[in-house]
């Protein structure tokens, strides 16, 4: 799993059927990134309704999230739509998972992403990393020290 000081990888992935984000256009923002295994299951969507409840305090950082698994451009969509979500979901679909390995987060056996969450400062630099417990939801603590960190640097 790629740590802090080590840049980001950059990637292009698809937001929407017809969006695609690319991370380096990014740059100048805070950004953070949470991998979760799978659009539907029960800790990962509890997992997302409590990112969305908080965008107002990332919003606060300058910092916007993007949730990434392997599910595809459709199944987000439906899953967003589900969950009322106020933020892009990426497809990390095909090739399968090749974000998730290029941050470390591949879970080669079930074939989906770990749960890791990775906090990206303005300037494209991993700021903060952590791998969850597949079965825990990671909350948001660590995310928003993180973020209070990077704010404390300027």
């Amino acid at each position: 799993m790629l740590k802090k000081k080590e840049t980001a990888p950059d990637f292009t992935l698809f937001s929407a059927p017809d969006k695609r984000i690319r991370l380096q256009e990014l740059k100048g923002r805070n950004i953070i990134l949470a991998f979760y295994p799978a659009d539907w299951s029960p800790v990962c969507s509890d997992q997302m309704a409590l990112y969305n409840e908080m965008l107002g305090y990332f919003n606060k950082y300058d910092a916007d999230i993007f949730g990434i698994s392997v599910d595809s451009k459709w199944c987000h969509q439906a899953f967003v739509q589900s969950r009322n979500l106020k933020f892009p979901l990426l497809a990390d679909f095909e090739p399968k998972g090749e974000i998730c390995k290029k941050y470390g987060v591949y879970d080669d056996q079930e074939g989906e992403s770990q749960r890791a969450l990775f906090v990206i400062d303005k300037e494209g630099t991993i700021a903060w990393s952590y791998l969850s417990p597949i079965g825990t939801n990671p909350g948001a603590d660590g995310i928003l020290d993180a973020l209070e960190t990077l704010t404390q640097k300027l």
